[in-house]
């Protein structure tokens, strides 16, 4: 999981986080092993902001994947941040049960499946 961390902390870089001075960055990986990096793009409106996480799972839908197995995302904070509220439901709706490792910039790193971090999702299927 390594280059994972690697890859997102790469993408922290590039985030757009001139009203919180937050920087996030996330690094998804297919099951083929291609990664999509994502940053925070925030907005001053903040309603508009978009997530790393989000920014990394579209670029990879966008790009044709479907298929997916982990996700890093890379902080500032004192202790790993884990996703937000908004994307816990589009995590688990497009990745499934992947694993999940958090990490901030002091190297501290926990990893959890998604399942931990989001245990009750709505789920449907259509006969």
């Amino acid at each position: 999981m390594s280059d994972l961390v690697d890859e997102a902390r790469k993408a922290r870089e590039n985030a757009a986080a001139s009203f919180s001075k937050f920087k996030v960055g996330a690094a998804l990986r297919t099951a083929a092993g291609k990664i999509y990096r994502g940053c925070n793009v925030e907005n001053s409106t903040y309603g508009l902001t978009v997530c790393a996480e989000r920014v990394a799972l579209l670029s990879a839908l966008a790009a044709g994947e479907r298929k997916f197995t982990a996700i890093a995302v890379v902080t500032q904070s004192e202790e790993p941040s884990t996703p937000c509220g908004p994307c816990r439901p589009l995590m688990w709706e497009y990745c499934g049960d992947i694993e999940v490792t958090l990490a901030n910039l002091a190297g501290q790193r926990v990893e959890y499946k998604l399942s931990t971090l989001f245990p009750y999702p709505f789920t449907f299927s259509v006969d």
